[in-house]
């Protein structure tokens, strides 16, 4: 994209510039009645559109005095002379007009998105880098470079029990999905430290996200959910425990293996308010070994759902990139970024958030 920047940039002045050459070619070698007045109108509201207010104003300047010395050229008098100076430069002055509306509405923009990405980063700030036995390593990539606030969440805490973490994905956009966010890591975060088992905090979390759908006013409750993964991680870092509320499996990522890790069986997303249709003593709970240097790798449905231009899911456990060993969880997160960019050759149709927690590996013994 960096290499396309300065071609882009020159976008706007060739189409002006066509639309002024244009003009003058037809004012001066089409036959009568026919001008070139439209198109000599159209390089003004080309550059307005898209120019600075000083290259637009000189686009306008230069468009004025080419009509007038055309239209001497071709021996036309002095009325239809004013009349076609007059009009270019009345739609020179609106396109000025467009152009400083243009910059005005750009800058709120902007604006918005700034304090929209404030709030989610004071919603959602980073994890920190080592909880317990764990590095921490997350990333995320947005469906397109305007959005900066979406749905997707994580969280790692380290609590009584062990290092607990989420990742979800709330569905909708914008501010709406913040609110959500906002409810779903704030119970977790509170709710991790006094809940006995990953079950009870997900019962937790469910009911805390269906009052605040009941409470956003008269949606319907089964449009408004989060699927989330629910993990613990011993305090020793040996035993690793799952319990999947409706969002894509984790992985174990280990010696340059990728195990997908499904649920025993599907639970439903947190927030549907229908409740737990299954006892809460029969909700199962995956219990997996984390050997040290092993990772766990959480994602969104931004990368389990990204599709190749033949509509082909992607899918990390059949690629070749993501068979190696990785250093560190920075690494694993940058990989599985760079792979996934690949397949998709750059186009994101969901926002990724990538989580990744690895067992740190003991001191080599003196």
């Amino acid at each position: 994209m960096k290499v396309l920047q300065p071609t882009l940039a020159k976008v706007p002045w060739t189409l002006a510039a066509l639309a002024l050459v244009a003009g003058v070619l037809l004012d001066l070698f089409a036959p009568q009645p026919y001008t070139g007045l439209p198109l000599l109108a159209a390089a003004p509201l080309v550059a307005g559109a898209t120019l600075s207010f000083r290259s637009a104003l000189a686009v306008v300047c230069v468009t004025c005095v080419v009509s007038v010395a055309v239209d001497i050229e071709r021996g036309r008098p002095a009325t239809p002379l004013f009349v076609d100076l007059a009009v270019v430069g009345l739609i020179g002055v609106l396109a000025l007009a467009v152009n400083r509306l243009i910059v005005r509405q750009g800058r709120d923009l902007a604006l918005a998105r700034d304090v929209a990405e404030a709030v989610q980063r004071a919603v959602l700030p980073d994890p920190p880098r080592e909880v317990g036995p764990l590095t921490v390593a997350a990333g995320y990539t947005a469906a397109q470079a305007e959005a900066r606030i979406g749905g997707d969440l994580f969280a790692v805490q380290e609590t009584p029990f062990g290092v607990r973490m989420i990742i979800g994905d709330v569905r909708g956009k914008g501010m709406a999905a913040v609110a959500a966010v906002s409810v779903a890591i704030g119970t977790f975060r509170q709710e991790a430290e006094y809940a006995p088992t990953l079950v009870t905090l997900g019962q937790r979390m469910d009911e805390a996200l269906a009052r605040a759908a009941a409470r956003s006013g008269p949606v319907i409750s089964t449009e408004g959910f989060t699927t989330a993964v629910l993990a613990e991680v011993s305090a020793d870092g040996e035993v690793l425990s799952l319990v999947n509320r409706g969002h894509p499996p984790p992985y174990l990522v280990h010696d340059g293996q990728l195990v997908r890790l499904d649920p025993t069986a599907p639970q439903l997303p947190l927030g549907v308010g229908l409740g737990d249709i299954t006892p809460a003593g029969s909700v199962p709970v995956d219990v997996v070994r984390l050997p040290p240097g092993a990772s766990l790798l959480l994602v969104t449905d931004g990368v389990t759902e990204a599709r190749d231009k033949r509509g082909t899911f992607y899918d990390p456990v059949s690629s070749e990139r993501m068979r190696r060993r990785f250093r560190d969880p920075d690494a694993l997160v940058d990989a599985l970024t760079k792979d996934v960019g690949r397949w998709t050759e750059g186009e994101h149709e969901d926002d990724m958030a990538i989580l990744v927690v690895t067992r740190r590996r003991p001191p080599l013994a003196a």
